[in-house]
């Protein structure tokens, strides 16, 4: 008898996940820059209107369902196609209703001219509601290997097309094009590689249960939202589209670092938490050893990246996008606080706690909306993204630390683990910043930079590798030598 492949677990998962972020932040990068120096400001904000409004039905087109799968204890085949059945629905119609709401949104936020951009670009909510559950299956199986060549074929696909459409004088549809073809694409292979056959079914036993587990989580990913793009919203509409694209190309600068890791945990840890959600101390220890490895792994390069910012910006993308340079340091706070406020997200969510999760984001949204206002009034865009700053370490984080702790998570446990990278973090931002400002040569001094924040980075998971040694461990299941399945067979 031949023995079982062993499960894949958070380590092989982590491993990919990481590889497959990498590949894509950095395969893209060049593209990026190009697109960003071919559209400009002003098309760039036309197309960040467009993808505002996308996030926005994307956070609740399946209402929360597909989560389901990855936290079902039992077999998951038999909720598939009642998850199915209420995503495609719940897709369908939020993707018609958005399409008509479209003219609408964009006199709101002060850009008539994307409207035709959002109805080419909100085609990808029915594309995600039908490949929610398959993503949703890898995603519980730790098979990001799979993941990894579907994300790629997406991402490629969609940014070497949007890059051919801009070169050819398409401006921003030439970015929405790109990115539905890519889905269209990813949505074939997520299909091919389900774990499950794909159908459709509705079990009535199972709908309400299904619908009161993701309608929370719905309503919490719309404030969540709600959170993390007003800023985006507001800058649009008191601002104007060419201010925002200075401000959006900053926040996807202050995404990059803390997405190469973060994005990847947050991918493989719902499920990864789910698997010690028996043993409250394990999964209280798992939580606390992420944090000291995320803190590792982040903070250097988001100091550096602070550090170095008026330089990056100018030698990378031109001096007319100088502007968001300025913004760059206060995002990049805001990043790193979301860093840590998601992983409390996935963890309190596994706990079953989303209610909890839904009043501290309604509470962070009351707060962060005039906060924004005012900031936008008083100082554009940068201070719109001193606003966002200030709500996401004074508000958001000190709240969702709050309900870690009443859930059990040792806070003084997790202060422990972030105390020393944050102090070296500081003192690496302080040298890119010396090395970036009083060096003439930005083509030394940036590589200079990157390889003092990766040395401390590499120093700090070093120190970390017991936690790194508990993360890798969880989910992995070992193969079972034949001889065992014969003793099992015999005994049974």
């Amino acid at each position: 008898m031949t023995a079982p492949a062993p499960r894949p677990g958070a380590s092989s998962a982590f491993g990919w996940s990481v590889l497959n972020t990498v590949l894509s932040r950095l395969g893209t990068l060049g593209i990026g820059i190009v697109l960003a120096r071919v559209l400009g400001p002003e098309s760039f904000g036309t197309f960040a209107v467009a993808l505002v409004a996308l996030m926005a039905v994307l956070s609740f087109n399946e209402l929360g369902v597909s989560l389901a799968i990855v936290r079902w204890p039992g077999d998951p085949a038999r909720i598939v196609p009642t998850v199915n059945a209420i995503s495609v629905a719940g897709s369908t119609l939020f993707c018609g209703a958005a399409i008509v709401a479209a003219p609408a949104f964009t006199a709101a936020v002060g850009d008539p001219h994307a409207t035709d951009v959002i109805r080419v670009l909100i085609l990808s909510v029915l594309i995600n509601g039908v490949v929610a559950s398959p993503a949703a299956l890898l995603q519980r199986d730790f098979r990001e290997k799979t993941r990894l060549g579907i994300d790629q074929v997406n991402v490629w696909v969609g940014a070497l097309l949007s890059l051919v459409l801009a070169l050819a004088g398409m401006g921003a549809m030439a970015l929405a094009v790109g990115r539905v073809a890519g889905s269209l694409l990813a949505a074939v292979m997520f299909l091919r590689a389900s774990p499950v056959p794909y159908r459709l079914g509705l079990d009535r036993e199972l709908v309400m249960p299904l619908l009161r587990f993701g309608l929370p989580l719905a309503g919490t990913s719309i404030i969540f939202f709600a959170v993390g793009y007003s800023d985006q919203v507001v800058g649009g509409s008191i601002l104007g589209s060419t201010a925002l694209g200075f401000y959006v190309l900053a926040f996807n600068l202050s995404n990059w670092p803390v997405s190469i890791l973060a994005q990847p945990l947050r991918r493989v840890a719902p499920a990864a938490f789910s698997a010690l959600q028996r043993d409250s101390a394990e999964l209280n220890n798992a939580v606390i050893s992420t944090l000291g490895v995320l803190a590792a792994a982040t903070l250097p390069a988001v100091s550096c990246l602070a550090g170095s910012a008026i330089p990056l910006v100018d030698f990378i993308y031109g001096r007319v996008w100088l502007p968001a340079a300025a913004v760059l340091p206060w995002l990049l706070v805001s990043a790193i606080c979301r860093v840590f406020c998601d992983l409390s997200y996935d963890y309190l969510v596994v706990r079953g706690k989303s209610g909890t999760v839904f009043s501290v984001q309604a509470v962070s949204l009351v707060v962060l909306v005039p906060m924004l206002v005012g900031g936008a009034l008083w100082n554009g865009v940068l201070g719109l993204a001193m606003a966002q700053a200030a709500v996401a370490l004074v508000v958001v984080l000190p709240l969702y630390g709050w309900q870690l702790s009443r859930s059990g998570v040792s806070l003084t446990g997790a202060v422990s683990m972030l105390w020393l990278p944050l102090l070296i973090s500081l003192a690496v931002g302080a040298c890119s910043f010396g090395l970036t400002s009083f060096m003439a040569f930005n083509l030394w001094t940036l590589p200079l930079a990157g390889l003092l924040a990766g040395g401390t980075t590499w120093a700090l998971l070093l120190i970390r590798r017991k936690d790194v040694r508990i993360l890798l461990s969880v989910g992995r299941v070992p193969a079972v030598h034949p001889a065992q399945l014969d003793r099992r067979a015999t005994t049974k």
